[in-house]
């Protein structure tokens, strides 16, 4: 981070020129009904256990992974943008022209000096651990500088009541985000739909076999030296199970992507597997084909019922994380539930 002090006062003077400007361009400016954004108070947030407060709406965001890229783009605010970082799959074809608007800052994680020469009014990120000073620079780093930092609910465990689901934690995302940049129509919306589609899903729960009969799964996230990497109890593919009527059969492990054995896959015996497609993340043993040739190959896993009768499912790997796109893995979930013959 060269030249920090000469970089503080640019962003001090970026920050009290945009708060006196208007947004503008397609899907960039603030909803109808917003009120007066030059109160400090009017789109105040708290993000992560921080209060943010805002002299108006931001006008230079930066995205540093590609979960908050795609929730500003699907917020419509890439006229709002000043960068975008951290791409590990390919853009969605409905936000591909928008994204293609906004300046990539760095490939992979950005550091901080590659975030201070965008010069940000707003900093936006899925997981607390991008904002390290060996990354984009700490919170408080940036705090002193002026520059607010959001982190998504759902890499907050900590700050949310209790029971409080993983959908919900996006959908709260959603509506602060809309508070932030005055869309909060637009975000409601969001929300709305995908509570819908949240909705729709939990509805074949009831139609599937409850107690022991419930189905059980495993989800084979990726396979790396030859070890599978399958969901445990704390990331999203457990309230995704819960949702539709399964059992996540790595429930009793506490971490999001735990390295198991395929002898402990073996011994669990699950009903039927999801695998995770990460083709375009490109390492060994990301694709689909390469996961379902692990498992046909292996002398154990091969002779599990659900790979002897083709009880796979494929979805997108990247929506088995939390993010705007992960709606639509659940519902590929609950439709392909019904396909193999578990819900009537």
């Amino acid at each position: 981070m060269r030249h920090p002090t000469r970089l503080g006062i640019a962003l001090t003077v970026l920050l009290a020129t945009v708060g006196c400007s208007t947004a503008g361009g397609d899907g960039s400016a603030p909803d109808a009904k917003s009120t007066d954004r030059s109160s400090v108070a009017a789109n105040a947030v708290t993000s992560c256990g921080r209060q943010l407060s805002f002299a108006g709406t931001p006008e230079r965001a930066v995205a540093l992974d590609q979960t908050s890229t795609e929730t500003l783009l699907a917020l419509g605010l890439q006229d709002r943008m000043a960068g975008t970082a951290n791409l590990k799959t390919k853009i969605p074809a409905r936000y591909a022209a928008a994204y293609a608007k906004i300046p990539v800052i760095a490939p992979k994680i950005a550091t901080g000096e590659q975030l201070r020469a965008s010069t940000p009014d707003f900093v936006v990120a899925g997981s607390a651990d991008l904002f390290t000073k060996d990354r984009a620079g700490t919170r408080e780093e940036l705090d002193a500088l002026k520059v607010p930092t959001f982190v998504s609910a759902v890499d907050c465990p900590q700050q949310n009541a209790a029971g409080t689901t993983p959908f919900e934690l996006l959908f709260s995302d959603y509506e602060n985000l809309g508070k932030v940049f005055g869309v909060e129509e637009r975000a409601g919306r969001l929300a709305a739909d995908q509570r819908a589609t949240v909705a729709k899903a939990g509805a074949n729960a009831a139609k599937v076999p409850q107690g022991a009969d419930r189905p059980t799964v495993v989800y084979l996230y990726s396979v790396f030296n030859g070890m599978p990497y399958v969901a445990g109890g704390t990331g999203l593919p457990s309230e995704m199970s819960r949702i539709v009527g399964a059992k996540n059969a790595f429930d009793d492990v506490d971490e999001d992507w735990p390295e198991v054995s395929w002898e402990e896959v073996a011994r669990r015996d699950p009903d039927f597997i999801v695998i995770g497609d990460l083709s375009e993340r490109g390492r060994p043993g990301d694709s689909a084909a390469e996961k379902r040739a692990s498992m046909t190959r292996h002398p154990v896993i091969s002779r599990l019922a659900a790979v002897r009768d083709d009880r796979i499912l494929e979805v997108p790997g990247i929506e088995l994380d939390p993010s705007v796109r992960s709606v639509h893995t659940l519902g590929l979930l609950a439709d392909g539930m019904k396909d193999l013959g578990y819900a009537r």
